[in-house]
């Protein structure tokens, strides 16, 4: 199965008659950004900010709670560009080892958070190098979720899967299983309950890899 062939939902959605989901966030921050060059591409700085900044403000402006940011390489000046903003931080020692470790580094750590009452029902996922993702995305995946569309959704823009991704805490486990450096993909695109969410931002499917990808 292909992104595309995943059902695809649009908003509006409704709101559940019942209490909202809770719903973390997992930002993952730990890479090596390897064909950026010999800088960390996630300090790279727009608009004055770094770019991990931008993507963990975007997590915290849409209102998912708690955010754990994943840190690996040059963790402490990761952890320093994020000075300020209200996240939790863990360390991913197996991070050159890639994207699934700190996947499952990230949902550890939200599953670890806070007693039953206060366990999340889902978490979303989102990459330290996307910071052009607008936090209206992310409210409508967890709106999408809350509205019981899906309990593996990913944002896409023109029809195109895209970044950031949301999943059910029943997959938690699955998630914590995966390796390589697939993250949670196989996951959405194997599930009977995986849908596109169809956003129009075009900063979901608009990562930063090279100098040339910023503007």
């Amino acid at each position: 199965m292909t992104g595309s062939d995943l059902p695809l939902v649009e908003p509006p959605f409704e709101s559940p008659e019942s209490d909202a989901p809770r719903v973390a966030g997992v930002l993952l921050a730990a890479g090596t950004s390897s064909r950026f060059g010999e800088a960390n591409k996630l300090l790279a700085t727009h608009e004055g900010d770094p770019l991990v900044r931008h993507a963990a403000r975007t997590l915290l402006e849409a209102g998912v709670d708690p955010v754990v940011v994943v840190v690996g390489h040059e963790a402490d000046r990761v952890i320093d560009a994020l000075e300020g903003l209200d996240v939790a931080f863990v360390r991913n020692p197996d991070y050159r080892r890639g994207q699934a470790s700190s996947v499952r580094a990230g949902i550890d750590a939200v599953r670890d958070r806070g007693d039953a009452r206060d366990a999340s029902d889902a978490a979303v996922v989102a990459l330290g190098d996307m910071p052009f993702v607008d936090p209206e995305t992310v409210e409508t995946l967890v709106a999408a979720y809350a509205s019981g569309a899906g309990d593996a959704l990913a944002a896409a823009y023109g029809g195109a899967r895209g970044n950031p991704v949301l999943f059910d805490r029943r997959f938690f486990a699955a998630l914590t299983d995966v390796s390589g450096d697939v993250g949670g993909r196989e996951i959405l695109l194997e599930s009977d309950d995986g849908v596109r969410v169809a956003v129009s931002d075009s900063g979901v499917r608009r990562d930063v890899d090279e100098q040339s990808d910023l503007p």
